[in-house]
């Protein structure tokens, strides 16, 4: 290559990223909490949906005649998912049921869902990234006792 292209080369401009402007109020407020409330409102952007996939959930599980439904908010407890629903079946074959008419009534209004625990049917995880759902008869539900570990935490809420 000729020094004079080594040369034009070089001397091209190096672009730089372009600033991001911080309105005045929060000029004084530290990054860190400017970068938390950010956070804060795209979660609330989102709680609208969260809750009526929240309700969709419900409502499959009641209309499927699931037991004892507990919902469990998890925002800023979990990164793996907003909200957990808890519920029973009456038998193996009832607990896959209400999981695969979950999954499918989830994918028929656009959201995914995926199945884990199908073929035993005693422990069913439904994962619809926002809400997992644990599907459970009444023996494994009382053995497993995951009420128990979100319960113990005074700051958790139940969602409904």
């Amino acid at each position: 290559m000729p020094k004079a292209a080594v040369a034009a080369k070089a001397a091209k401009p190096v672009r730089k990223p372009a600033k991001i402007v911080v309105p005045a109020a929060e000029a004084t407020t530290p990054a860190r909490k400017v970068r938390r409330a950010l956070k804060k409102a795209a979660a609330a952007a989102m709680a609208p949906e969260r809750s009526a996939m929240l309700a969709l959930v419900t409502q499959i599980l009641d209309d499927g005649k699931a037991e004892d439904i507990r919902q469990y908010n998890m925002m800023g407890r979990s990164p793996l998912a907003d909200y957990t629903v808890v519920a029973s079946g009456r038998s193996q074959r009832h607990v896959g049921a209400l999981a695969e008419q979950l999954e499918k009534k989830l994918r028929e209004v656009g959201y995914s869902a995926h199945i884990e625990g199908l073929p035993a049917c005693d422990w069913v995880l439904v994962d619809a990234l926002d809400i997992i759902v644990h599907l459970f008869r009444p023996e494994v539900r009382a053995f497993y006792n995951l009420e128990q570990m979100w319960s113990d935490d005074a700051s958790m809420a139940e969602a409904g």
